[in-house]
């Protein structure tokens, strides 16, 4: 990922900002304010502001007057009660922003979370940039044969090679046919001053969806986690999943308490059905069960024995 000078120096200028406030602040969240980390090869995540902070959540699960305890324990304990018992409310007390620099395609999977408000760089109004993401070749995969939305092994030698020359060429002539289109390079230098060039709104839809696009991303933090548990889990995309483990990284630093609820409760955690309720039980006591007896799915049956790592008292 590499910043232009302009943008460099505008970030500079956000991060010697000083300002007052009686609000609360989180210490660690404010060293990487505003920063650009890196994301995939052209991409970025910055947080660009924030509400509220762990105590935040205690003071309005207690509707008090004070921002939480003078004991972080009290205020650790009542975190994780809510996490455990689902009380979701308190946790949409604080806030975040972020500005993301992803590729399109990631973007309108990212789009299918309905819980943000978002405003993305218009194509209607300037001109997209000359960037296209391109895997690496340890994440150029087949499909799947077991999962349809999944990849399978990864693809070597010549074949690796040939998709990223059509990916990359791809993308270079659809973006110079982009640029004739408009009569305009992505400098804003005319091409040819003899003619019109094609209206922003339609020349865009000629691009490829590897094109990056940048937005806000403003949430709250319950729906940041219910974001991050999907996106961050091992089976999701790689290429979303970048994303969300540097977010993840940035809910650490905002709210380090929440944070360490959310990793044992949700992400380290499973729900079990009532039938799986009843299979664990009959393990505890060291009965035998099998999948026949069992009530579940074949699929439902792996789920649950992979979640408890389970070999034996299997028939």
């Amino acid at each position: 990922m590499k910043l232009t000078k302009e943008q460099l120096e505008n970030i500079k200028n956000q991060q010697s900002q000083k300002n007052q406030t009686k609000r609360v602040t989180s210490h660690e969240l404010e060293k990487i304010l505003y920063e650009a980390i890196p994301a995939l090869d052209h991409g970025f995540v910055r947080v660009i502001d924030y509400m509220g902070d762990d105590t935040s959540i205690v003071q309005s699960a207690r509707v008090s007057y004070g921002k939480g305890t003078k004991q972080v324990s009290t205020d650790k304990g009542l975190i994780k009660y809510l996490m455990r018992h689902w009380h979701s409310t308190p946790f949409e007390m604080c806030e975040i922003k972020y500005h993301i620099k992803l590729p399109i395609f990631i973007a309108r999977q990212w789009i299918r979370h309905r819980t943000a408000n978002v405003n993305e760089y218009s194509a209607r109004y300037s001109i997209l940039d000359k960037e296209f993401y391109l895997p690496t070749k340890e994440n150029l995969a087949a499909q799947s044969l077991s999962n349809r939305q999944g990849r399978g092994d990864v693809l070597e030698g010549d074949q690796a090679n040939e998709v990223l020359d059509l990916l990359k060429n791809d993308a270079e002539r659809t973006y110079n046919n982009y640029e004739t289109m408009l009569n305009e390079r992505y400098d804003g230098s005319k091409i040819d001053d003899n003619k019109k060039g094609l209206a922003r709104e339609l020349a865009r839809m000629n691009l490829t969806l590897n094109t990056y696009t940048q937005w806000y991303w403003k949430t709250d933090l319950l729906n940041l986690m219910n974001f991050l548990r999907l996106r961050a889990d091992r089976h999701a995309q790689y290429e979303i999943r970048i994303y969300a483990d540097i977010m993840l990284e940035t809910l650490k630093k905002w709210v380090p308490i929440t944070y360490e609820s959310f990793m044992d409760y949700r992400v380290g955690g499973t729900e079990v059905s009532a039938k799986g309720k009843v299979i664990l039980q009959k393990l505890i006591k060291g009965e035998n069960i099998s999948l026949e007896d069992s009530g579940l799915s074949k699929r439902e049956w792996n789920e649950l024995m992979e979640a408890f790592e389970i070999k034996d008292r299997l028939i």
